[in-house]
């Protein structure tokens, strides 16, 4: 038998015999939910807020629309950052008041 075809034998019955993994592929893993984001988002037509923060990337602000579009917002934005200090000092409040009555 030839060499080069006993080589390809012996890969081809290792290759199939090598458990199966159902993880996605680093590249797909690793990649950011927003690629580019919107600056300008009426926040009358928001329904839903996410927010992203992952390894190896930025931010990120997930607006779910009343159309259930799904866009990017920037977290720059002057309204969002007035929008997150709200949310925190209310956060603050409340463990306050809790902490007070424990």
């Amino acid at each position: 038998m030839d060499v080069k075809l006993l080589a390809l034998i012996a890969l081809l019955a290792v290759a199939t015999q090598a458990p199966t993994t159902y993880a996605k592929p680093i590249s797909l893993v690793e990649r950011c939910w927003c690629r580019s984001t919107l600056n300008t988002v009426p926040q009358r037509s928001i329904k839903e807020l996410k927010f992203l923060h992952t390894p190896n990337c930025p931010f990120q602000v997930i607006a779910k629309l009343k159309s259930n579009r799904e866009v990017c917002i920037n977290p720059e934005t002057k309204w969002l950052q007035q929008y997150l200090k709200n949310a925190i000092n209310k956060v603050k409040k409340t463990r306050r008041r809790n902490s007070k009555k424990n």
